[in-house]
C-alpha cells in the first residue's frame, strides 16, 4: 500500500522547484503565462493535488496545505504561485459541484487544471431544457491556457446572487487580453463562450455550498467541506501574496548578508530596522492566514455555524494580511536604492506582483474594514 502523502512532504516538494522557479520567473514573465515546463513541475510533483478529493486521486490533505504550497512558491515566483493556487483551490472547489460534474471533470486525471472568471457581469444563461444556453466574456481569467476547463459565473434567479457553470475547454475561445504590470506570468486573459449549452448538473450555488448544500462533505468527508465556501473564497488569494512578501524579505536579506563598509550595506542600522519589521509584518500574516483558516475548519467540524460577525472578522482579517504584505515589500523596495528598480532585480517583481495581488477585490481594506466597523459599532449584537 502507497504511504499516504503528508504536508509536510508537499511543502519539501514545492522548496524544492524554488530554485528552478527563481530562474525562470523574468522568462515567465515575458512570456505572459506559465511556461509548460512549470507547469508540468506543478503537476508532476503531485502540488495540484493538495486540492481534488481524494477519491479522484488526490492527496489526504485538506485545503489550508494548498495555501501552504502558495506561501512557498510565492517566494521564488509570484504569477506561479498565484497560478497553482488558484489551481489547486479551483479542484476542491469542484467537490461542491454535483458528483456528476466531478466525474467529468477529473475522468482526465487529479491533475486536470481549471481557470475561473467569478464576476457574473460579463456572462448570461438562459434556462432551457436539461441547463442553460450561455454566453459571455469574462476577464481575468487566470491560468487558462493550461487549463482544459473554466468555471464562469453567470446572474443567479435572485437579485444579486450568481451561479457558477462549468465549461470544457471546447466551449470557449481565449482573448490574449493580459499585458499587466505585475503577475505578468499568470495568464489571465479573456475567455469568451458563445451560445453553449451546459447541463444543469454543471451547475453549482457558490451561497449554498457548504451552508444548506452539503454535497462536498458527503462525498468526501474532509472538514473544509463543512464551511461555506463563501468564508473560504478569497484565501487562495491572500496566499500567494504571503509568499511574494517573504520572497521579499529573501531576497533583501540575501543582498546584504554579510556585506560592510560604508553605505546601503548589512551594518546600517535603518535597513538592519526596516528589514526586522518588514519580517515581523509577514510573519504575522502568515500567522493570521493560518489561524483563520484553521479556526474555520475546525469550528466547522465541530458542528459550529457561523455568525455574520464572524464573517465580517475574516473578511477583515484576509485583507489585513494582505495590507501588512504590501507594507513589508513597500519598506524593503524603498529601502532597495537603484538597483531595485532594474528590471534583472527580483526585488521590483516582487513589489509590482503584491501591489497587483492586493488590487483583487476579494483583498481590498476599506470595503472589509467599513463592514467590520459598522457590524461592530451600528448592528445589534
Amino acid at each position: 500500500m502507497t504511504p499516504a502523502t503528508t504536508p509536510s512532504e508537499l511543502l519539501s516538494r514545492a522548496r524544492a522547484l524554488l530554485p528552478v522557479l527563481r530562474e525562470r520567473a523574468a522568462a515567465t514573465e515575458r512570456l505572459r503565462r506559465i511556461p509548460a515546463e512549470t507547469v508540468k513541475d506543478l503537476t508532476s510533483s503531485g502540488l495540484v493535488r493538495a486540492g481534488t478529493p481524494p477519491r479522484f486521486g488526490g492527496h489526504d490533505v485538506d485545503i489550508d496545505t494548498g495555501h501552504a504550497v502558495a506561501w512557498e512558491l510565492g517566494r521564488a515566483c509570484g504569477s506561479t504561485a498565484w497560478c497553482c493556487s488558484l489551481w489547486i483551490v479551483h479542484n476542491w472547489w469542484l467537490g461542491h459541484f454535483p458528483e456528476r460534474a466531478q466525474q467529468d471533470f477529473f475522468a482526465s486525471g487529479p491533475d486536470t487544471l481549471s481557470s475561473t472568471c467569478l464576476n457574473p457581469a460579463g456572462g448570461r444563461a438562459e434556462p432551457v431544457s436539461g441547463g442553460f444556453r450561455v454566453s459571455g466574456r469574462w476577464s481575468f481569467s487566470s491560468g487558462c491556457d493550461a487549463s482544459s476547463w473554466a468555471m464562469v459565473a453567470v446572474p443567479g434567479v435572485a437579485p444579486g446572487s450568481m451561479q457558477w457553470l462549468l465549461l470544457p475547454r471546447a466551449d470557449y475561445e481565449i482573448v490574449d487580453t493580459w499585458f499587466a504590470s505585475g503577475v505578468r506570468g499568470s495568464g489571465s486573459n479573456d475567455i469568451v463562450a458563445r451560445d453553449v449549452f451546459v447541463p444543469a448538473y454543471r451547475r453549482l450555488d457558490p451561497e449554498r455550498a457548504g451552508a444548506s448544500d452539503r454535497t462536498g462533505w458527503e462525498l468526501h468527508g474532509r472538514p473544509s467541506y463543512r464551511v461555506p465556501l463563501r468564508l473560504l473564497t478569497g484565501w487562495d488569494l491572500a496566499a500567494p501574496l504571503v509568499g511574494i512578501a517573504q520572497g521579499a524579505v529573501d531576497e533583501f536579506t540575501a543582498r546584504l548578508r554579510g556585506t560592510s563598509g560604508p553605505g546601503r550595506t548589512a551594518e546600517s542600522v535603518p535597513l538592519q530596522l526596516r528589514l526586522a519589521e518588514a519580517a515581523a509584518e509577514v510573519d504575522a500574516a502568515r500567522t493570521l492566514h493560518r489561524h483563520a483558516v484553521r479556526e474555520m475548519i475546525d469550528r466547522a467540524a465541530a458542528g459550529e455555524t457561523f455568525t455574520e460577525a464572524d464573517r465580517a472578522r475574516y473578511r477583515r482579517d484576509k485583507a489585513f494580511l494582505s495590507r501588512l504584505c504590501v507594507q513589508a515589500v513597500n519598506r524593503l523596495f524603498e529601502a532597495g536604492g537603484a538597483r531595485a528598480i532594474v528590471d534583472a532585480e527580483p526585488l521590483q517583481r516582487f513589489h509590482r506582483d503584491a501591489h497587483a495581488v492586493s488590487h483583487h477585490a476579494n483583498l481590498a481594506w476599506d470595503a472589509a474594514a467599513e463592514g467590520f466597523g459598522r457590524m461592530a459599532l451600528l448592528d445589534k449584537p
